[in-house]
């Protein structure tokens, strides 16, 4: 598959993953609904859980700049990064976004804001330190790739639906212990269902979850394949790929909040999505091995 197919299989399957979100959710409101007999509790479920992540939508740039203690990056003191951006801006279509970088030799770096007008693009110390130009140009590449693929509005209706479905299991799981069921009709059928309710709204978190985190790895594929197409130097990103991956350490101010937004997990080594099929699952990024073999394919 080359990088013209995967960028369009990628989207198609990231969109896949949302629909089976919006099912999840579905399902949950619907047993709630059903238990309680009463549509009231999915609407204030509903109202939280999009004025909270509208909020941190509408402030994503600002609040992740200051989870990982970035600050402003000049043209003078970043000369490369600049360059480097500003010209591949021009070449996607895209406003310059603003630039900013972390204080940390672990090589890194994420784009995040709420449109392209309000882009931001981060990038550790290390990471330019550590890499040549073509690389960083792979890097600056994949992040702009986020930024025109709107990864970003993408990923908050993720955060949304994440939050609702926890919320309301939640909400669900507190008030069962007052026991204000749907009673009624036949007993044993209902015994049932309120048994399958349970089970199913106690596991729609976790598998909301994981379908955030495989969304996430999606996007991080998409990325590759779009920054490839941007830089026409595949080779490029596929190299920086491998500097960044083989860093032991984790970055200071790594956190699970936005580890997602990086281009590799911020956990160091181990935490990149080589090890076994459980850490997999619940890894933010695909593995690193992975990604440089579709890009070099």
């Amino acid at each position: 598959m080359n990088l013209y197919e995967q960028r369009a299989s990628n989207v198609r399957r990231t969109w896949a993953l949302v629909l089976g979100f919006l099912i999840v959710v579905i399902a949950v409101g619907y047993a709630i609904s059903w238990y309680y007999g009463n549509p009231a509790i999915l609407y204030i479920a509903v109202i939280i859980a999009v004025a909270t992540n509208f909020y941190a939508y509408w402030a994503s740039d600002t609040l992740v700049l200051s989870l990982n203690h970035a600050r402003s990056a000049s043209r003078e003191e970043f000369f490369d990064l600049y360059t480097v951006t500003e010209n591949l801006s021009i070449a996607a279509g895209l406003p310059m976004p603003k630039l900013y970088v972390i204080d940390d030799p672990a090589p890194n770096a994420f784009a995040t804001g709420r449109d392209e007008r309000h882009a931001v693009v981060c990038a550790t110390t290390g990471l330019l330190a550590a890499l040549s130009r073509s690389e960083l140009e792979g890097v600056i590449g994949h992040e702009l790739s986020h930024i025109k693929n709107r990864d970003m509005l993408l990923m908050t209706v993720a955060v949304v639906l994440a939050g609702f479905v926890a919320i309301i299991a939640d909400i669900f799981l507190r008030m069962s212990f007052w026991g204000h069921g749907r009673s009624g009709g036949n007993k044993q059928g209902n015994a049932l269902l309120v048994v399958l309710a349970v089970i199913g709204i106690i596991l729609a978190p976790l598998a909301a979850k994981l379908i955030q985190l495989a969304v996430s790895r999606r996007r991080e594929y998409l990325a590759d394949a779009s920054g490839a197409l941007l830089t026409r130097y595949p080779e490029g990103l596929a190299s920086a790929l491998e500097k960044i991956g083989s860093y032991p350490a984790k970055m200071r101010s790594a956190n699970t909040a936005t580890a997602h937004l990086f281009i590799s997990s911020p956990f160091g080594a181990k935490g990149a999505g080589a090890g076994g099929w459980i850490e997999r699952l619940f890894s933010t990024h695909p593995p690193i091995q992975d990604r440089i073999r579709a890009l070099l394919s």
